[in-house]
């Protein structure tokens, strides 16, 4: 019967030994799932915390445009086809190839802009082909050109009114500006 106890007892241990084991194993496995978790949401609320941020900045810019939403939309470009014009000769013939892009307060000016097009077209020519290379040349010049369409655009989309004087008053019209993407003279 010594020896029918003793077998127990060696039974006894090795569940013992075993739950042991296994509860060490569960632990370790427990503290590197948590470690594991742990980095991944520290990296992940890095991550969280720049798009909190930007949303935060999102939240904010709204607000602060809403006074300004309704007049401040995106700019609107239209590129122009290229126009190639003889410039009033000074030292023989001289040529302007120009490529023009259009700047617009919306979307809605496009229809307008489009509709009048062959007049448009015209009145650049016109314009371009009363120049001199000696005007264009110089930066000042260029400026000068691009304010000189851009108003005699904005006068064919929005004529110019009289007023009660009897003077021809501009409107600012839809192009903000002319930009141009090419200007070869030669």
């Amino acid at each position: 019967m010594a020896k029918d106890a003793k077998p127990a007892e060696e039974g006894a241990e090795a569940p013992k030994k075993s739950k042991k084991l296994l509860i060490i194993i569960v632990a370790a496995v427990l503290v590197l799932v948590l470690a594991g978790g742990g980095a991944f949401m520290l990296l992940k609320k890095g991550d969280h915390a720049e798009d909190d941020e930007e949303a935060a900045e999102e939240t904010v810019k709204p607000k602060k445009k809403d006074k300004k939403a309704e007049a401040a939309h995106p700019p609107v470009f239209i590129n122009l086809d290229t126009f190639t014009v003889n410039l009033i000769p000074e030292t023989g013939d001289q040529y302007l190839q120009v490529i023009l892009a259009l700047e617009l307060e919306d979307i809605t000016a496009e229809n307008a802009l489009k509709g009048q097009m062959p007049k448009i077209r015209n009145n650049i020519m016109l314009l371009l082909s009363s120049k001199k290379a000696s005007e264009l040349l110089p930066k000042e010049g260029k400026e000068n050109l691009a304010e000189a369409l851009k108003e005699e655009i904005n006068d064919i989309i929005e004529p110019p009114k009289k007023n009660k004087k009897g003077e021809k008053t501009s409107s600012e019209g839809p192009v903000k500006s002319v930009l141009f993407t090419s200007f070869i003279i030669q």
